[in-house]
């Protein structure tokens, strides 16, 4: 297509060449295969000398009642203690559910991510001796666990994930991470445990007393009527029952009415079989004998379990080799055809 622009002005030629455009691009292929080449060989390069991340995930759940252990007798057996005294309701959160929710609290904690580095041969053999460059070191490679909360909707279990540089040390070091996060949650629910053990102790430590406070002034006010109405009896001479009602029915005021010997008779079985306790102060006894023994402390029970094990990845995150060869190539590619296109001879 030409335009003819009318006037002094000269024609201008506004016309696409494609033949000509691919015989400038044939004859230049040497500088598009050449610049393409060298980009794609700066990035090849550039793969084996920058920073490797390979990536390996774990997906966790709840523990069964087996990966718990002692502790879940022992924290089972508090609960039936709150429950029959009714400080709490039997529907509640199940052991399990309780333990593994303090294992995801410290999975996705920074302070567990950052302890678990700090102690690990990894950060240690990267440290430069600078504070401020193995801070910021510290800091990265705690960005390098990332939690992943559960989905009910979308049926997404939680999950972790440990960037490293090789696949070796990101299959070690987050089964090593799973491991020190459980560890920290059962040395919590062990502390927790062992709190609310001595809790329960003091109180029924205080429960067993009231009820032995409350079942020795009931005796005491027995042994005083008795003796009250013994001393009445012996001041009146009463040798024998004059009454036909039955002693247990008698008002403390007309005790006396039994006689001295049988009046003498209950004061020494009183005396001799001391306060009455129901069944409930043996129980409490029982029990508070069982707490005095205080909790079994098992330091490595399991607050988890997989349902993805970690393993050693396959495919490495980055740099991806493929990727910024075809990438890089293109674009080496692209810039050649530019030099081919701007070193085309010109039209007189």
């Amino acid at each position: 297509m030409k335009d003819n622009v009318p006037g002094s002005y000269p024609a201008v030629e506004n016309e696409l060449d494609i033949r000509g455009l691919f015989r400038t691009l044939w004859q230049g292929k040497f500088w598009i295969i050449g610049i393409a080449f060298v980009f794609a060989l700066i990035a090849l390069i550039y793969t084996f000398l920058a920073k490797q991340e390979w990536s390996s995930t774990a997906i966790t759940d709840r523990p069964t009642v087996n990966m718990l252990g002692g502790y879940y007798s022992q924290q089972q057996f508090l609960r039936n203690l709150d429950v029959k005294a009714n400080m709490v309701t039997a529907d509640q959160p199940s052991v399990m559910d309780e333990a593994y929710k303090e294992f995801i609290v410290q999975l996705s904690a920074y302070d567990t991510r950052r302890d678990f580095w700090l102690q690990t041969d990894y950060y240690k053999q990267r440290q430069v001796g600078n504070s401020k460059a193995d801070a910021a070191l510290l800091d990265e490679i705690v960005d390098n666990i990332l939690y992943t909360p559960s989905d009910s909707a979308r049926n997404i279990s939680d999950s972790v994930k440990l960037v490293a540089e090789t696949a070796a040390d990101a299959n070690n070091l987050l089964r090593q991470y799973v491991a020190f996060a459980s560890q920290r949650a059962a040395s919590h629910l062990n502390e927790e445990l062992t709190g609310a053990w001595a809790a329960r102790t003091i109180q029924m430590k205080a429960q067993v007393k009231r009820q032995e406070a409350v079942a020795q002034s009931i005796y005491d006010r027995k042994i005083k009527s008795v003796e009250q109405a013994l001393k009445i009896a012996q001041q009146q001479n009463i040798t024998r029952s004059e009454t036909n009602v039955p002693a247990e029915e008698l008002p403390d005021s007309e005790m006396f009415m039994l006689g001295r010997p049988m009046l003498q008779a209950r004061l020494e079985s009183l005396q001799a079989v001391g306060p009455d306790f129901d069944i409930d102060y043996d129980q409490n006894r029982a029990m508070l004998n069982t707490l005095n023994v205080g909790p079994t402390v098992d330091a490595r029970f399991q607050t988890y379990r997989y349902l993805r094990t970690p393993e050693e990845p396959v495919k490495r995150d980055s740099p991806r080799r493929a990727f910024l060869l075809i990438m890089w190539g293109a674009v080496g590619a692209l810039i050649g055809a530019g030099v081919a296109l701007a070193r085309r001879p010109r039209a007189a």
